[in-house]
């Protein structure tokens, strides 16, 4: 019996531990099978898109938000209701265009409060199609993945987590992506400024909206790390996909 057993010890070893051990994936393979979950046909970086959001805050503020853009024409759009006010922006190219109820004329003090400039806008741009283009945007140049994905557990899910950081011009925080460990559809993800600090959010994903085998998360729900305090929801209340 004891050489048995020993025998088993040193075999577990050779093996690399116990022989129901999990075997983390490559990061790579972990993404692509998340990806083709969400958008097997590569629509995101082909056809035009129009989503309308409901973004709504914990001391009752709401926004509605209308985004069109065509990701292979390098074009932008975006309708905002806030306050009581439409405002609306395009970036296509070179051409930056911002009106405040239909008006391109506007006061200093309106420019200054609802901040419309064209960094802004580029910088809102930028936020929209990356956040609801996920997964798909962790291809995007200057993505830095840890080349191991690791087991983890979030919300008390088991889960793939994917480690990721940016070059230098494209941005500065660490964040952490999460997928379900047997459909590999992005359940989750968190980001730091200073991860030592435990600062920045994490964000919950709930449901999902489809439209021509597209699958994006209905419902993102922002909470702080140090506090876990919660910060809004946004909720993707249509999808119009037109193809390429």
């Amino acid at each position: 019996m004891k050489k048995k057993c020993l025998s088993m010890i040193i075999l577990a070893a050779t093996l690399g531990g116990p022989a129901n051990a999990e075997q983390a994936p490559a990061a790579a393979d972990v993404l692509k099978k998340s990806i083709t979950y969400h958008d097997p046909d590569d629509l995101w970086n082909r056809a035009r898109f129009r989503l309308e959001i409901r973004e709504t805050r914990p001391d009752g503020g709401e926004r509605h938000t209308r985004i069109q853009f065509d990701s292979s024409q390098n074009a932008f759009e975006i309708l905002t209701q806030r306050e009581g006010r439409v405002i609306e922006g395009l970036l296509a190219d070179d051409e930056c265009v911002q009106t405040l109820d239909g008006s391109l004329e506007f006061s200093d003090e309106e420019r200054e409060k609802f901040r419309l400039t064209c960094e802004r806008l580029q910088w809102i741009r930028n936020y929209y199609t990356y956040l609801w283009g996920l997964p798909m945007k962790l291809r995007d140049p200057g993505t830095r993945i840890d080349p191991q994905a690791t087991a983890a557990e979030y919300q008390e899910q088991p889960v793939w987590s994917l480690r990721v950081t940016y070059d230098e011009a494209v941005g500065s925080d660490t964040w952490y992506f999460y997928f379900d460990k047997q459909t590999f559809a992005l359940v989750g993800y968190r980001f730091y400024h200073n991860e030592a600090d435990n600062d920045g959010e994490y964000i919950l994903l709930e449901g999902e909206v489809e439209d021509a085998g597209l699958k994006i998360p209905a419902r993102r729900s922002w909470y702080t790390h140090a506090e876990n305090r919660h910060l809004g929801d946004d909720i993707l209340t249509a999808i119009e996909i037109s193809h390429p």
